[in-house]
């Protein structure tokens, strides 16, 4: 089976071995790129959020993984962000995590949810080079307090022995494991075992906050209050649109919303529209027969009218629309990006090139800037300081991935959702998706939330103009934390 890049923030997924999160004898620290690491930074700050003063300790520290016989096994970074004077009992504490695989959290601290934010020039998005750190009006200290844990592998999280590290941590049920017993370790650690818990992930942070959740609950006897996903990748296989009807109809209203938006009609309604025609009449028809002659040519003709992509594109794609097709995203000498589709840089290959070689902005250009961002913040704001190069989109961890689990060739998702939902009658998710983001199209995670047999009345979706990173979008970050806010609000304590 084929992926494409846009089915995960990063995704070149390789099947390994049968996962196995525990290592044999690992190496000495003092032999691997965690020697590096300083010892934990606790700093004092002070920030005003919805008109209050919030005091606040900040932890930056590494928490230790081991193995089965009791050996070291990894170091994993985290940053701890907690209301001082607050009742811990009462206070959530929410475990915040990005994707890839092979993703750190500097995207989700200093993009969402931390009391700092990376802010881009107001008058070109995609300019990194002019991106400045300030105080965040958006935080989410105001509801809970935050834990940012690095995946091992990235960030500043580092296996002891990285001859070991893929089959230890580079898949799907190794990765939940560690993650559950790294918040079991920093809840026992700062006592917080009567405090409501959130898990928090984006992209395949979604699938991660899925298998965690479950990990946590039979592996750590921890039960969670909540989950929120941000632009999730739930089930993998809709993300493939390599000859499925299926995900070529979840993902073609993303297409059709950036179109709304750039003739300045996106609405709930129009989205709407949008979402029924392409579960509906545009599925039938990719799903038959390819239609011919006029037939094809009214097809064809309605999708292009729909996206604004030229009918001869359409055509050439015989309907079924690849986000990673150059054609695609190429038009009048401008490139729209796979992470947001509204967005465009020049093209520099406007005659053309091979899809695998056109370049994507978000990854590869601005997004770039939340790693410089990160570690400055981080050494001279947390006191954290480190010779290591804060590795925030680590291709060596997200190649090595196994996606598998015995006898079956990618994990699913779903099924583990439903039980969760139907064990914990308390659980509720939050899913938040930007309409223009082709990585993590929107129609996913609706389809997702549409066909929940139980609990599905816990399950809130919520829509907003932007991207993958739909909080890179000032106003969309706002809009977001006044529904994060509620949601935590409304949860019974």
């Amino acid at each position: 089976m084929k992926y494409p890049i846009r089915a995960a923030l990063l995704l070149a997924p390789a099947l390994l071995t049968t996962p196995s999160w525990a290592v044999d004898k690992p190496a000495d620290a003092k032999d691997s790129l965690a020697a590096l690491l300083p010892a934990d930074a606790v700093t004092k700050h002070h920030l005003t959020a919805g008109g209050h003063a919030i005091a606040y300790t900040a932890h930056a520290g590494t928490l230790t993984l081991r193995d089965d016989d009791g050996k070291p096994s990894a170091k994993v970074f985290y940053i701890a962000y907690t209301q001082d004077g607050a009742n811990a009992a009462n206070r959530p504490v929410s475990f915040f995590f990005n994707g890839g695989p092979g993703a750190g959290t500097a995207y989700l601290n200093l993009g969402a949810a931390g009391p700092k934010t990376l802010q881009f020039p107001s008058d070109d998005s995609t300019d990194g080079a002019r991106a400045k750190l300030v105080d965040n009006p958006d935080t989410w200290l105001p509801a809970t307090d935050m834990v940012f844990i690095d995946a091992v592998g990235t960030g500043y999280s580092k296996p002891l022995d990285p001859a070991k590290a893929a089959k230890a941590y580079y898949g799907v049920k190794q990765d939940a494991s560690a993650f559950a017993k790294t918040i079991e370790l920093w809840v026992g650690a700062n006592a917080r075992q009567a405090s409501p818990h959130y898990l928090v992930g984006e992209s395949y942070g979604g699938i991660r906050s899925i298998q965690v959740a479950n990990a946590l609950q039979e592996q750590q006897n921890l039960i969670v209050n909540g989950i929120v996903m941000l632009s999730p990748a739930i089930e993998m296989s809709f993300l493939d649109d390599t000859d499925n009807p299926l995900s070529s109809a979840m993902a073609l209203p993303t297409f059709i919303a950036a179109h709304l938006d750039e003739t300045h009609q996106l609405s709930s309604q129009t989205i709407d529209d949008a979402y029924r025609y392409a579960l509906g009449p545009y599925l039938s028809t990719l799903a038959n027969t390819p239609p011919q002659g006029d037939a094809a040519h009214r097809f064809y003709a309605e999708i292009a009218q729909r996206t604004g992509i030229p009918e001869a594109i359409v055509a050439k794609e015989r309907g079924a629309l690849s986000a990673m097709a150059h054609d695609v995203r190429s038009r009048g000498g401008r490139l729209h990006g796979l992470y947001d589709f509204t967005q465009t840089i020049a093209d520099p290959y406007p005659d053309g090139i091979e899809n695998g070689n056109s370049p994507e902005m978000t990854l590869s250009g601005y997004g770039r800037a939340y790693g410089n961002a990160f570690s400055g913040y981080v050494a001279n704001e947390l006191g954290f300081r480190t010779e290591l190069t804060y590795d925030l989109l680590s291709m060596k961890v997200n190649s090595a991935w196994n996606f598998g689990e015995p006898g079956t060739p990618l994990t699913q998702q779903i099924p583990v959702l439903r039980k969760l939902l139907a064990l914990d009658p308390s659980l509720h998710v939050f899913i938040a998706n930007g309409y223009f983001d082709m990585a993590c199209p929107f129609g996913t995670t609706r389809w997702t939330k549409d066909h929940i047999p139980v609990g599905a009345d816990r399950v809130s979706l919520h829509l907003y103009p932007g991207g993958h990173m739909l909080y890179s979008r000032p106003a969309s970050r706002a809009a977001l934390w006044h529904d994060v806010s509620a949601f935590y609000a409304g949860q019974k304590i």
